[in-house]
């Protein structure tokens, strides 16, 4: 069997659990960070933490990132135009 690491992890109010800040600063995840929980048929819960979008476009990454954000501030001042008429 391959190393496994095992944590446990009380399950809090509305379904909050709390990932170990050991694994979040190994893992990158930060306040804000969105991650996949992948329910296995055998009933156990697989997380993902997805590649920043930085990495998924390697040495281009960040034009990418530049990109992005003029896409989005486009898109934020095409909403505006739509609210104000």
């Amino acid at each position: 069997m391959d190393d496994v690491e095992k944590y446990r992890v009380k399950v809090h109010r509305k379904g909050l659990i709390v990932i170990p800040a050991s694994i979040r600063k190994r893992l990158g995840i930060t306040e804000g960070s969105y991650i996949e929980l992948v329910v296995e048929k055998d009933n156990s819960i697989r997380i993902i933490v997805p590649r920043s979008f930085r990495d998924a476009f390697g040495v281009d990454g960040e034009k990418a990132v530049e990109v992005a954000r003029l896409i989005d501030s486009s898109r934020r001042l095409e909403i505006e135009r739509e609210v104000r008429s």
